[in-house]
């Protein structure tokens, strides 16, 4: 088979002085110079990069990123650097600590009849944002759809995430994860839990299949994994994946109790505890008694009206009447009442933390 190479070429106004620079500084290696007399090309090798340098290239200088686990230890603790020919150096962490901002509250209320646009994101996914100003990046909620069923185009990856939430809204979706056994189906009203960086892999899905996710924060980076092959064994479901453990909640298994909101009923995932009260997801449905005032003191507080009807009230707003399709978010201490409830209404509702005072009659 043919020996194939890439490399990046960058123009050098100091072909000379970046030889020192990029074998000396950047430990890099030379692997090529030419003419002997009066090198105008010097190639270098390093930290899975190739870069050819040439002084008679133009354009303006290049930029290199060299991540590594040690960042202040690899140029003297110098972070931006220029070579004598002009390439722009970054030192940057290999791994960067993940950063979770500080949420910037406000009262969301997103109408799926509003006509939201939907965009076209990984594996050829729909998605529709449900929190759009994101609460400051603390957030990202989206309704996600693949119109058309069958294999889906998606590679074993992970997340680097705080926390995140796959919710089946309609049809059904075949999954496969890190350490949890054989694919499984994902059915409407079940859900998992994609614990920080275990490895998955979307499979297969049924025709219109709808799906919530919910990740903290908003911006986080995916991975492609080459090497993991999934299934992987043995299966280990109870592993620790930085604090949190692989939840699928299976709504034909769960139990219905008194829910925090006064005339609701609700059903808990399981996923308070399997998080370290990182977050709390209940299925929510009418029940016995009358809605009442409460407000709340999490941290973030966001519903989605799966099916039925309901009024969305907020001191000091206009009544929001709610159908399925339709979010809302509530700020910590705003009164709100979840009124004229439909005998058909289902919420799904998703806390930041888990655990919070509800006050009732506020």
């Amino acid at each position: 088979m043919t020996d194939i190479r890439a490399e990046v070429c960058l123009p050098s106004m100091d072909l000379r002085g970046d030889i020192g620079f990029f074998t000396k500084i950047l430990g890099m290696r030379m692997e090529m110079i030419y003419p002997a007399d009066d090198p105008c090309v010097a190639v270098f090798s390093g930290h899975g990069l190739a870069v050819r340098l040439d002084a008679e290239q133009k354009g303006e200088p290049g930029q290199i990123n060299i991540r590594c686990a040690a960042p202040d230890t690899f140029a003297d603790d110098a972070r931006d650097l220029t070579s004598p020919g002009g390439t722009k150096i970054g030192i940057t962490e290999l791994n960067p600590p993940l950063l979770m901002p500080q949420t910037a509250h406000s009262f969301v209320v997103r109408r799926l009849a509003d006509q939201a646009p939907w965009v076209i994101g990984r594996a050829g996914m729909h998605y529709r944002d449900l929190i759009p100003d994101r609460l400051g990046g603390s957030i990202i909620a989206s309704h996600i759809r693949i119109p058309d069923g069958g294999p889906v185009p998606d590679m074993v990856h992970y997340h680097t995430v705080g926390f995140q939430l796959i919710f089946c809204y309609r049809g059904w979706v075949d999954l496969v994860y890190e350490d949890q056994g054989e694919p499984f189906r994902l059915h409407a009203g079940n859900c998992v839990i994609q614990p920080p960086e275990i490895r998955h892999r979307v499979l297969f899905a049924s025709d219109n299949i709808e799906v919530i996710e919910i990740g903290v924060p908003a911006e986080h980076v995916t991975t492609i994994d080459h090497d993991m092959e999934l299934p992987n064994g043995p299966a280990n479901p109870s592993r620790d994946f930085s604090g949190q453990r692989f939840v699928h909640h299976k709504a034909d298994q769960a139990t219905w109790a008194p829910f925090r909101v006064p005339g609701y009923q609700s059903r808990d995932t399981t996923i308070a505890a399997h998080t370290n009260d990182v977050a709390g997801v209940h299925v929510i449905r009418a029940g016995a008694g009358a809605p009442d005032w409460t407000k709340h003191t999490t941290d973030i507080l966001f519903t989605f009206v799966m099916d039925g009807t309901m009024t969305l009230e907020g001191e000091g707003r206009d009544p929001y009447p709610l159908e399925p399709g339709d979010a809302f978010v509530i700020p910590p201490d705003m009164k709100t009442r979840y009124a004229d409830p439909s005998p058909d209404l289902e919420l799904l509702e998703v806390s930041l933390p888990a655990a919070f005072k509800t006050v009732i009659g506020a």
